[in-house]
């Protein structure tokens, strides 16, 4: 029987308790490369990244957003993360939000079109891409990046009309 002690359960053989843990996690991963269809072997040198966020959308039904280089539904691992993102609309902006560390700000390049934002890098040790479509239309022209301990923050300014141009921007 586990005792409880500061908050913790401890069980009387901590040993067993992390092997029966070990085990559990190696069955995990068996499990996740039976999901992708890869090898230990062609994973070797690969980071496996999946997640997924949740969050409640303005019409106040539940978003959920999947991310990372693993996809339940696709057979393999791509070399591309595909980057948590978070959009956030303001009143005269909209904010994008994405982690991507390990990176270099140098290594980032973003293009913006009044509909979407492009996100991507592409350096030896990590690759990330990602098309974000944005809730409402905004001025390209008008985006400053800012890159911080693996956190880029993109801000653009809303519009009303349309044009077909792209914007390169410059990461600060």
């Amino acid at each position: 029987m586990p005792k409880k002690r500061r908050g913790f359960f401890f069980s009387d053989d901590f040993e067993e308790e992390f092997e029966r843990l070990r085990e559990e996690m190696e069955r995990m991963m068996g499990d996740a490369f039976k999901i992708t269809g890869e090898t230990e072997k062609s994973m070797e040198n690969k980071p496996f990244v999946y997640g997924f966020s949740m969050r409640i959308g303005p019409d106040g039904k539940p978003v959920v957003q999947e991310f990372g280089n693993i996809k339940p539904k696709l057979k393999g691992a791509e070399d591309e993360i595909e980057p948590l993102i978070d959009v956030i609309e303001e009143k005269e902006i909209v904010t994008i939000i994405a982690e991507v560390p390990g990176i270099n700000k140098e290594e980032i390049s973003l293009k913006a079109t009044e509909e979407t934002l492009s996100i991507r890098v592409d350096n030896a040790g990590r690759k990330y891409n990602k098309i974000v479509k944005l809730p409402v239309k905004v001025k390209p022209e008008t985006a400053k990046a800012n890159y911080k301990n693996g956190v880029l923050e993109v801000k653009l300014e809303k519009i009303e009309k349309k044009s077909d141009s792209e914007h390169k921007i410059k990461v600060e």
